[in-house]
């Protein structure tokens, strides 16, 4: 027998034949996409519930209409990252939903002109106020001002001295809607004008706005593609199970045995300390991270979760077993000073299940820990397996590398055997010669810092042939992966001074 695969024996044409056999050549590649889903609204030409290709702002407001979740996340995530390839999956709001809305109230008595610097979900709106203006005509200003920026998330009209909201969406996260001004304060050259007086809605959020997406025909429309960062804003239960179970472990999952196309999901949420400790303790996904936010951050969830999926996305996509923390959440508000959690309140939230972030000098959010949900083993007792992002991310890495490292050496050939006697050029894998392009692809991943222990792991490696299926090899693969550097522990044991030698 022959290693020429192609060319045949009884072929009589003289000389040179070279047939070309690629199968060696590959080196570990990974074309993997984000993808960032949320609520279209009815200006936007994109098909509902189906996948489409995104590659600038414009296009994202086109499809998803101008002031849309989707489309406000899309330019948020794009603003930090546009060198991965990115999906959307437009859905439409629930046709039984309810849009949100909210009324703000204008006072104005010997008003001097200024300029007040509104503030809608974060964006700002800039009004100019004329001396003496009457309440009605800043409302009627106000109104003008939120209709000309159309990439606000809702719409406004005047009525005498009031200015009705309404969001662009139905559905519950319309809620958090907030409204504000003067965000900067004085030292950011924002102040209320003298003589204005604005009443917010309760707790500066709209209200009112009901109904939760269905996600049915939206994830049987993604089939397998290898989506491997996804922007899920909503934390619903009905939303974080129909993504657990399309990202999980089952059969059917992407981290099952049969599709393997593995992926990670984020998403934010906002609450009090005491309302997400109670949330977080409910739920135990190791393919969900969830970052918390207080309630006074300017910044949508929506726009939130696209921050964090963009910054884990880049630094994954490059690295996936190097942490995130420290890592900026560009374009992220953070709460208030004095409404931001402590490290204490941090510290007991990452132990139920949520990723956490902080806030520098300047007001530049970070992340801490890309904690997921998970917390529990299959009995019910705390388990820390899947508990880091970086995790799943560097498993997702190996794997890959260790399929298309055997499908590359062993995709077609026969098998028999270890000691079988063959001849030279034979296309045959045996069980020994297995292990040892095993050993090699793990050597490899040790050197490019995926996994380490290289010694250990070829004692616990086991490789044999199936004793009820002749055709078939069993392998027991067992990486140890990479650890992050967490935690820098110092005892600073001081001294006034040194005992003098004797």
């Amino acid at each position: 027998m022959s290693f020429i695969q192609t060319i045949p024996p009884n072929y009589k044409v003289p000389l040179v034949g070279i047939e070309v056999d690629p199968s060696q050549a590959g080196t570990p590649v990974q074309n993997l996409e984000a993808l960032l889903v949320g609520y279209k609204i009815a200006a936007g030409t994109a098909v509902a519930d189906v996948p489409i290709a995104v590659g600038n702002v414009q296009a994202a407001k086109t499809f998803f209409g101008d002031g849309s979740p989707l489309a406000r996340a899309f330019e948020k995530y794009f603003t930090v990252d546009q060198g991965t390839p990115i999906v959307c999956l437009p859905i439409t709001p629930p046709a039984a939903g309810v849009a949100a809305t909210g009324t703000l109230t204008l006072a104005a008595s010997s008003v001097v002109a200024g300029t007040l610097a509104l503030y809608v979900a974060g964006q700002k709106v800039s009004v100019s106020i004329a001396t003496a203006d009457t309440a009605a005509q800043v409302a009627t200003k106000v109104a003008a001002a939120i209709t000309a920026a159309t990439s606000l998330p809702l719409t406004a009209t005047a009525s005498t001295n009031t200015v009705a909201l309404t969001a662009k969406w139905k559905g519950l996260t319309g809620n958090e809607i907030r409204i504000e001004d003067s965000i900067l304060g004085v030292n950011g050259g924002e102040v209320l004008p003298a003589g204005l007086t604005i009443t917010y809605p309760a707790n500066n959020v709209l209200s009112g706005g009901t109904g939760v997406p269905d996600w049915t025909a939206g994830i049987a429309n993604l089939g397998d593609e290898p989506y491997e960062w996804v922007s899920m804003p909503f934390t619903d239960t009905g939303s974080l199970s129909a993504w657990d179970l399309e990202y999980g472990f089952t059969d059917s999952g992407r981290w099952g045995w049969m599709r393997q196309t593995y992926g990670s999901v984020f998403s934010a949420r906002k609450d009090t300390y005491s309302g997400h400790a109670a949330w977080g303790a409910t739920y135990n996904s190791p393919v969900i991270s969830v970052l918390e936010d207080e309630l006074t951050s300017p910044s949508p969830t929506w726009e939130t979760a696209a921050i964090y999926t963009a910054r884990a996305a880049k630094s994954l996509g490059a690295d996936p077993a190097l942490p995130l923390h420290t890592l900026e959440l560009t374009g992220h508000i953070p709460a208030p000073r004095q409404d931001r959690f402590n490290h204490s309140e941090l510290n007991a939230l990452a132990q139920v299940g949520l990723a956490i972030k902080g806030a520098l000098a300047g007001n530049v959010s970070t992340i801490l820990r890309e904690q997921t949900q998970y917390q529990k083993n299959v009995f019910g007792r705390p388990d820390n397996a899947y508990e880091l992002v970086t995790t799943l991310a560097t498993l997702a890495t190996i794997f890959r590398r260790l399929r298309q490292g055997v499908e590359q050496k062993f995709g077609r050939c026969k098998l028999a055997n270890d000691g079988t006697r063959f001849g030279p050029g034979q296309v045959i894998a045996t069980p020994k010669n297995i292990k040892a392009e095993l050993v090699a692809l793990y050597r490899q991943m040790e050197y490019d810092g995926l996994v380490e222990n290289g010694d250990a792991f070829i004692k616990a490696l086991i490789v044999q042939r199936s004793t009820t299926e002749p055709t078939t090899v069993e392998v027991l693969f067992p990486p140890d992966i990479i650890n992050s550097l967490r935690r820098f522990n110092v005892r600073a044991q001081f001294r006034l001074q040194f005992a003098t030698a004797v």
